[in-house]
């Protein structure tokens, strides 16, 4: 039925057909250095879109937020590409706002942040918890971890924190506000690289989440996990509500998960 359309188009028969046999007519065989190489390029442009699936596949793009990016990622992101050389990773550093907004609109897999309330059109998967520590100059010119100490410890230190509006600081907040602190006039920054740098510059103290530990430490910070309360911070795992995460998203957030494992708490 093809064939009989084929030559209605090209106006022209292109086989003798008997009962025992079917051969090409003189336009027939004028077509076939033609038509063969219509098909080999069908066949190309069949291989250039299974790769592009491939290449679809074993792509994972992971939105998250600054520190996460600096501080814990790095080392995550080398250790899975050693696990699983056949995936990229494919990392956009960007505030919370941005992480949400990545993730709805498709141009990121899987997004990671602190999310203290759910998201409308986000699926939220909790991955680890981080404890809240104290960070200060160092004393003398030494830091280190040093002991935990009591929430009343901040109770009159001059403090630099994150916006009053950051899904972290909202958590801070609620436990500073146990000390009479709820809107004590302080210096306030969007990224947690800055308020390391404040602190390390003397010009405050401050409360974060225990992934920026090493950071820290590196800096020569002095820092104490902090008690009563003894308070934590969920990380989420963040996907497009209604989608399912590829597998290698769900191998990356194990592998995150044991990471985080390895810090002190």
């Amino acid at each position: 039925m093809l064939i009989k359309e084929l030559e209605d188009q090209v106006g022209a028969r292109l086989f003798n057909r008997t009962t025992r046999s079917l051969t090409l007519t003189d336009a027939g065989r004028r077509l076939q250095p033609v038509a063969e190489s219509i098909v080999g390029e069908l066949r190309t442009l069949g291989a250039v879109l299974d790769g592009s699936e491939s290449a679809v596949r074993s792509r994972l793009r992971v939105a998250a937020t600054p520190m996460i990016s600096a501080s814990l990622l790095p080392d995550v992101v080398r250790g899975f590409a050693q696990t699983h050389p056949q995936v990229q990773v494919h990392l956009a550093d960007v505030e919370v706002g941005t992480v949400r907004q990545h993730v709805l609109e498709g141009e990121a897999d899987i997004g990671l942040g602190f999310f203290v309330k759910p998201a409308v059109g986000l699926s939220r998967q909790p991955l680890c918890k981080f404890r809240l520590m104290r960070i200060s100059p160092p004393v003398a010119g030494q830091g280190g971890l040093a002991v935990s100490q009591p929430w009343s410890s901040l109770k009159s230190m001059p403090l630099v924190s994150l916006p009053s509006d950051n899904p972290i600081q909202v958590v801070i907040e609620k436990q500073l506000s146990q000390l009479g602190r709820v809107h004590d006039e302080r210096p306030r920054m969007n990224l947690m690289g800055t308020i390391i740098g404040m602190v390390r510059a003397g010009r405050g103290h401050a409360v974060i989440p225990s992934f920026a530990l090493e950071e820290c430490l590196r800096q020569g910070l002095a820092v104490a996990m902090l008690r009563e309360p003894v308070t934590y911070l969920d990380l989420y795992l963040v996907s497009k509500r209604g989608t399912q995460p590829k597998p290698a998203a769900l191998a990356f957030a194990a592998a995150l998960k044991r990471a985080a494992a390895s810090l002190p708490s």
